[in-house]
């Protein structure tokens, strides 16, 4: 887990998640942060092409956090259900913050995934 002191290289990593996920989904996929934990959930998830309920949009987002802030000790992997959907065990409670903060908590864990996928540096 990466510790971004700087806001510029948070900002610098962040910007490289999102020109590399536009690069690879061309085609209007949203790209801002509940769209790319969208996305994590979807890749945790393993099956892209079965046909999705509308609240499993809502169950792919929260995969996605629990994914990115497992390294982070707030969750950790339990197990795959009958459906292969992963389940996580809540570790810790997140901690109280301020809107801003949790953007930058929750970026941090996205890109330190990126980072951990070798997808950035």
């Amino acid at each position: 887990m990466a510790n971004y002191t700087k806001d510029q290289e948070l900002i610098n990593r962040w910007v490289q998640v999102i020109q590399f996920l536009s690069h690879k989904f061309s085609d209007g996929v949203d790209v801002d942060t509940e769209g790319v934990l969208y996305l994590i959930g979807l890749q945790e998830y393993g099956r892209p092409h079965e046909p999705l309920k509308k609240e499993d949009n809502v169950n792919l987002i929260h995969v996605g956090l629990c994914t990115v802030l497992e390294p982070f000790g707030y969750y950790r992997f339990n197990f795959y259900d009958d459906e292969g959907w992963p389940h996580f065990e809540l570790i810790e409670a997140l901690p109280s913050l301020k809107p801003g903060e949790q953007s930058i908590l929750v970026k941090s864990a996205i890109v330190d995934y990126f980072v951990r996928q070798g997808v950035i540096s």
